[in-house]
């Protein structure tokens, strides 16, 4: 189990990797460990490519999603190689197990029309329209992850330059700059609204975002903020708010900018993650279409 405590150590100070990410590889480690107990094998520097295939059938017939056991198989071909590596196996027995890719499903994103009904419902003039304001032209404007989102303190902002330094995964640290609506919305909700809600709820804290009694908004809180945005509004799809990077990704690639350059806004480590927003929306293509087919 001292390679296992060895392993958590390394991927936290080495990888840099979250706290909860650590537990995801603790708990799929020690499910793999707590599996070869009862089949009889309690020697986990023993393991078999037999040994894998057996495991992966028991996680089949335990009805558990093909995510969630590709997922175990990373988190376990992960934890055999810091074994190699540290020269306590001489191979990965998991490096020869393989899952077919499944095809990835399009991300769902916003068409401009749909944006465009979104920000109708945050038109008013109080502390939490201005606040709804600044959050939607946030997330439309950057891209950024609904927790790097939470996270905004106004130390992070430059407004002479436009942009924000953004801590995204495994404490990576990246500047993502954001246009002039989100300047003008951030700026007339920090003097028309965030104070107001600050001394309403008596708090005191350098969080850009707060909740109507002056607290850090949280990610579930920003999707409650858009579900009653949906409600009011004429649209009926049932939405979350990783579809503002989606949608930002997408109209983004629709627009002519390249895909390294997309990467780095989104903070993708690397480039197949951000090779799925290189689908093209229905608008897209007939004009394509239009402007370049002879019968067209």
């Amino acid at each position: 189990m001292n390679h296992l405590t060895d392993f958590l150590r390394y991927i936290i100070i080495e990888r840099h990797y979250s706290e909860k990410t650590k537990e995801a590889y603790q708990d799929d480690v020690l499910d793999f460990f707590s599996f070869l107990k009862e089949t009889g094998n309690e020697d986990y520097l023993s393991v078999t490519v037999q040994d894998i295939r057996i495991y992966l059938s028991f996680l089949h017939d335990q009805s558990y999603s093909r995510n969630t056991i590709s997922r175990k198989l990373s988190s376990l071909r992960s934890f055999y190689q810091f074994l190699v590596k540290n020269d306590i196996l001489s191979e990965n027995p998991f490096s020869y197990i393989q899952m077919k890719r499944q095809q990835a499903k399009l991300p769902r994103f916003f068409y401009e029309k749909e944006i465009d009904a979104l920000f109708q419902q945050t038109q008013g003039d109080d502390a939490l329209d201005n606040r709804n304001r600044a959050l939607l032209e946030v997330l439309y404007g950057t891209g950024i992850r609904v927790t790097e989102c939470t996270n905004i303190k106004i130390k992070d902002i430059d407004f002479d330059t436009s942009v924000v330094l953004i801590y995204g995964k495994g404490n990576k640290e990246r500047y993502v700059p954001f246009g002039s609506f989100a300047h003008d919305a951030i700026l007339d909700y920090m003097k028309h609204g965030r104070d107001e809600l600050m001394t309403k709820g008596k708090t005191t804290h350098d969080f850009l975002f707060v909740n109507h009694r002056g607290e850090k908004l949280t990610d579930s809180g920003i999707q409650y903020i858009l579900k009653k945005m949906i409600e009011k509004s004429s649209l009926t799809a049932d939405i979350h708010p990783h579809m503002f990077r989606h949608t930002f990704a997408t109209h983004l690639l629709n627009n002519g900018a390249d895909l390294r350059t997309v990467q780095e806004l989104l903070g993708h480590s690397s480039l197949s993650s951000t090779q799925i927003y290189t689908h093209v929306t229905t608008d897209t293509l007939q004009k394509s279409y239009r402007n370049f087919h002879p019968r067209a």
